[in-house]
């Protein structure tokens, strides 16, 4: 080893280093080797890392050396029973040599980045190795380093398998009881990598690596507030449903999957613990039951084949997922068992826990459960209590209650079994002042032909029968947690003489050690006797009763029996958490909240105990003007609801009132801006037709008809006959432009016939012809329309006048006039501005016949000066065929004198016969082609 060491760090040569640091790995592995490996080799194997890290090789072999020397994880064969010991002083040894140097991890953290496998694999194990030797202090300087944690995170995303799992066994190591590191991790996405990663692997079904998964979210998570947030705000509880989807076949499950639904059922209860915020708790327990996560436990909990085991964790997890959430608790009750007929969850549960062939465990998660149903549930208390009173119980007998097995089990010859049902009872009336005074009206009938007994009275008389000391400490706690606060059932239990003479025999005995406790607890029932007496029985009064404790027992006697409870060892492990978790039977003694209830009583009863007579009265008059205080408090609570009740009520009618009135000053300001605009219409239509003081007060001259004057229908009158003039000087004028049009058209044809040669300027006309026919064709429609509309107005005016004769009478009589005003009025403003719209659209019309008008007058100028230039191209012609007659003339003459002179000089000529009958004949079919 000596020679080794030297090599590695005299050898220039790398390949010489790298065989000595081969030679100390094979020698590591041997634990006789170990310690001197360990002390003169760790040192050059350090600066091996340091200085060769470009060999990948040599690193490996260091870093696998380092992990032999430090790790304990020896080989089976080579381990003996002297060894542990020695081997985990060795590891712890060497690791707090190794991290002396904080720059030493900071340098494996840089190794682990490396992607070369034969690097990381071996970085990833020494670190692992270096995190279960000394786990806080490389936790500590894993934490101040730089990118530290993140670094390790990546591992998880490795590609290779091998290196991703034992990156989450390093990751495991390094979170344990370290919340910073947790809070790092889980931020850096650990949750969704590690739920991908068990559902890559087949959820419940995986192997290992799912369990390693679990454990490392155990530890990212439990007594984690700010990581359970963050699990429930990142939605990864809806995640989990699909952990719990349990086929119907359950027979045959593998150890793996045992294991790896019992992490999932208790990574569950990790988000839903008591111990966690109630705020936290219940938003868990509410997206549970959102995404169905209840249910699917639910499912496996009255499903076959499961194992008793995974069934156990399965009743304690739905018991924390329920427990407080009234949502959850009512789902809870709602369950029913696959059986025929079906029965409620909670009976079937209550029957395997009052059964006493059912595994231990088994019977103490259905009491855990149904203590969490009943936990802050009046309606799941009332329900149960229900079904004890005589009104709800099955006269049949078909069906067994919640109610009937409770008592089944009360009173049955099973210690265990009277301790369980005197438990849950005793939590169906945690807190309920109203249930425990109903529950004295139970009555049980225990044998045939003897009167029936109440359960109160059936109770006591089971404790008065020596029975063991489980069974006694059971019913001895339900009649504690029966009688505190509820004077009425104090009174009930006094009632019967036997119960206060047993109570003192027990209290002043001296027993052994088992029956301390029942001493103490008799004590406080005692105790809670005299606190809550209401001194409505005169033989049991306060001060008669603790003058009995003085006589029989003695005060500091009964004080020191009544402190036995509280120092109990059992009652310390009772207090600490609300499950009822017990090594063996025996040990089931005490019940979490009702160790509650003997911290709050034990004080205020001793101070009971030693209170003379007139502190007493005293009391008592406290009592009496706290009470009359609280009446008088009561009373004017009351009326201060009434009179809160009245003052919403006026209130509301004030509210009504004034959206009332808010409408009706809408309403009139609507009316007043109407009445306004008829005001301005008036007065407009007063400016337009002119109407003075004097004529309006004058009804010699004129008459008014309802604010309208006679003068503008006469007005009317005096346009229509403007209208119809205008009407006829335009029909005057139109007949006159026909005639010019047909002049031109007549015209135009003769001076066609006339000459060929102007056929193109014919046709052009012809087209303007039709343009104008169209043209006068639009003007008449026009004037057919124009002259309807002026025989309507014609008729509008009769009516008029007939409306006016009809007014005459109603002007001699006022009263008559006043009436019908307002219906005359409305009338003629609708008649006039009818009129009126007609007047204007007649104007409108009058612009475009004038347009019309202008426009054809325009097309006749244009017609005339083309008619005149025709004539001055028909006059020119004329003079041009004159001028052509002359020449052909002169021709001619020259032509027979030319003839002449050739006849004389002997040469033949053709006669002028034969000349002109071949020119006629020329002429004649010339003639022809023209006419065709």
């Amino acid at each position: 080893i000596q020679k080794l060491c030297d090599r590695v760090a005299s050898s220039t040569l790398l390949d010489d280093r790298r065989d000595a640091v081969r030679a100390l790995k094979s020698l590591s592995k041997a634990s006789k080797y170990r310690l001197e490996v360990g002390i003169q080799a760790m040192e050059h194997l350090i600066r091996v890392l340091q200085t060769d890290r470009s060999d990948s090789e040599i690193i490996a072999y260091a870093l696998d050396t380092l992990y032999n020397v430090i790790s304990n994880d020896l080989e089976e064969e080579e381990q003996e029973e002297n060894l542990p010991k020695q081997v985990d002083d060795l590891g712890s040894q060497f690791t707090e040599i190794f991290i002396k140097q904080q720059e030493n991890v900071t340098l494996l953290l840089t190794l682990v980045e490396e992607f070369d496998f034969h690097v990381r694999w071996p970085g990833v194990k020494l670190l692992t190795s270096l995190l279960k030797q000394q786990g806080p202090q490389v936790q500590q300087i894993i934490l101040v380093s730089p990118m530290g944690v993140s670094r390790l995170m990546d591992l998880l995303a490795d590609s290779r398998e091998v290196i991703r799992n034992d990156g989450v066994l390093l990751l495991q190591q390094l979170t344990k009881s370290n919340a910073a590191i947790q809070k790092i991790v889980a931020f850096e996405n650990a949750f969704e990598r590690l739920l991908d990663i068990i559902t890559e692997e087949g959820n419940s079904d995986g192997g290992i690596v799912v369990e390693d998964c679990l454990l490392l979210l155990q530890n990212l998570l439990k007594n984690n507030n700010s990581n359970q947030n963050f699990f429930k705000e990142g939605s990864y509880i809806q995640r989990m449903k699909p952990w719990f989807e349990v086929g119907d076949d359950n027979c045959g499950w593998s150890a793996q999957k045992v294991t790896n639904l019992h992490l999932m059922l208790q990574l569950v209860r990790v988000l839903v613990s008591p111990t966690n915020p109630p705020g936290a708790t219940s938003s868990c327990q509410k997206a549970m039951f959102h995404c169905g996560l209840l249910q699917q436990l639910c499912t496996i909990l009255m499903a076959t084949g499961v194992p008793a085991d995974i069934l156990t964790e399965t009743i304690n997890t739905v018991s924390e997922v329920i427990r407080g959430c009234q949502m959850n608790q009512d789902y809870f009750a709602s369950v029913n068992a696959p059986s025929n007929p079906p029965r409620p969850a909670i009976v079937v549960l209550l029957m395997s826990m009052v059964n006493e062939r059912q595994p231990f465990v088994l019977r103490c998660a259905v009491l855990y459960c149904f203590q969490c149903f009943l936990y802050k549930n009046q309606k799941g208390q009332g329900e149960i209590v229900s079904t004890l009173l005589p009104s709800t119980i099955d006269a049949t007998g078909n069906s067994v209650s919640a109610g009937q097995l409770l008592c089944g089990g009360l009173f049955s010859t099973d210690s265990l079994s009277n301790w369980c049902a005197a438990v849950a009872l005793a939590h169906a009336l945690q807190e309920n002042a109203t249930l425990k005074e109903q529950l004295l009206r139970v009555q049980l009938a225990t044998s045939i032909g003897n009167p029936p007994v109440s359960l109160l009275q059936q109770c006591t008389n089971i404790l008065s029968q020596g029975s063991k000391v489980q069974t006694r400490v059971g019913l001895l706690m339900l009649l504690c947690t029966w009688l505190s606060n509820c004077s009425i059932a104090v009174t009930h239990f006094l009632h019967n003489p036997a119960n206060v003479p047993f109570l003192t025999g027990q209290i002043a005995e001296n027993l052994g050690e088992e029956e301390q406790l029942v001493q103490g607890l008799c004590a406080l029932l005692l105790g809670i006797s005299i606190y809550y007496n209401d001194n409505s029985l005169e033989n049991y009064r306060k001060e008669k009763l603790k003058q009995l404790i003085e006589k029989r027992i003695g005060r500091e006697n009964f004080i020191e029996k009544l402190g036995f409870i509280s120092k109990h060892e059992l009652y310390s492990r009772a207090a600490q958490k609300p499950q009822p978790s017990f090594s063996s039977p025996d040990h089931m003694m005490f019940d979490h909240e009702f160790t509650k209830l003997v911290k709050e009583l034990e004080g205020v009863i001793s101070k009971a105990i030693y209170k003379s007579s007139e502190e007493d009265k005293k009391e008592e008059e406290v009592k009496k003007t706290l009470e009359q205080h609280d009446n008088i408090v009561t009373h004017y609570k009351k009326v201060i609801r009434e009179q809160d009740q009245e003052l919403e009520e006026l209130k509301q009618r004030v509210n009504t009132l004034t959206s009332q009135n808010e409408q009706l000053q809408a309403t009139v300001t609507q009316q007043v801006s109407q009445i306004q605009q008829h005001k301005d219409q008036y007065n407009l239509l007063k400016v337009q037709l002119g109407k003075d003081t004097q004529h309006h007060n004058s009804h010699s001259d004129t008459f008014q008809m309802n604010g309208i004057q006679v003068e503008e229908v006469s007005k009317l009158r005096e346009e229509l006959e403007e209208w119809k003039n205008k009407h006829e000087l335009l029909q005057g004028q139109l007949r006159e432009k026909d005639s010019v049009i047909e002049k031109l058209k007549s015209s135009q044809l003769e001076m066609g016939t006339a000459e060929p040669s102007s056929q193109t300027n014919k046709s052009g006309g012809l087209e303007h012809n039709n343009e104008l026919q169209k043209e006068l064709e639009m003007l008449r429609t026009q004037v057919q329309l124009q002259s309807a509309e002026i025989s309507k107005l014609q008729l509008e005016n009769q009516k008029l006048q007939v409306m006016n004769t009809s007014a005459d009478p109603v002007l001699a009589d006022s009263g008559a006039a006043a009436a019908n005003s307002s219906d005359l009025e409305g009338r003629l403003h609708q008649e006039i501005k009818e009129l009126k719209s007609e007047v204007k659209a007649l104007s409108e019309e009058k612009e475009s016949l004038k347009q019309h008008l202008d426009s054809s007058s325009s097309t006749v100028a244009i017609l005339q000066d083309e008619k005149s230039k025709l004539q001055q191209e028909v006059a020119e012609s004329k003079k041009e065929q004159d001028d052509l007659l002359v020449l052909l003339a002169d021709q001619d003459q020259k032509l027979s004198a030319l003839k002449i002179k050739l006849k004389d000089l002997g040469v033949p000529v053709e006669d002028e016969d034969d000349i002109e009958s071949g020119d006629q004949d020329e002429d004649e079919d010339g003639d022809e082609e023209e006419q065709d």
